[in-house]
């Protein structure tokens, strides 16, 4: 066994790898063991890339689990679609501008009034409670203009 210098917990494992397999190097087999399988992925791109984008690449897939960084190009490739097929909508004033653009007055007073009912609605669409409070004020304001 070669002479090299380690921790004591090392050592406790490198006793361990040598009871278990006292015929083979026991620094070979924790090395093997220990090392980390890296995979390469080749990308084309439709340009070249500069030397921190490549870090930063690097650096997502190093930090990163793999769902996540999954997770995060379907949402990003999703997105790209929505604002290349130009149906983007972000954001909250969207959000209140789609629920309250074509309402007339009668459907706001009537909204205002089964605002509980309203509420229900709006959550199971996954709309916050801000943006249905933002809501309900545009609600208010078409309400009061016609009276």
């Amino acid at each position: 066994m070669p002479s090299v210098q380690v921790g004591i917990k090392y050592q406790t494992l490198l006793d361990t790898v040598t009871r278990l397999n006292p015929k083979r190097d026991p620094i070979k087999l924790l090395q093997c063991r220990v090392s980390v399988k890296k995979h390469i992925v080749e990308l084309s791109l439709p340009k070249e890339l500069t030397v921190q984008e490549i870090r930063m690449l690097e650096k997502y897939f190093e930090e990163m689990p793999l769902e996540e960084i999954l997770a995060g190009l379907k949402f990003a490739k999703n997105r790209w679609k929505a604002k290349d097929a130009g149906t983007l909508k972000v954001g909250r004033k969207s959000i209140i501008q789609k629920e309250t653009h074509s309402v007339t007055a009668e459907q706001a007073k009537w909204r205002l009034k089964n605002w509980k009912l309203m509420i229900a609605n709006y959550r199971r669409r996954g709309y916050s409670y801000p943006t249905i409070s933002r809501i309900k004020k545009a609600l208010i304001q078409k309400n009061t203009q016609v009276t």
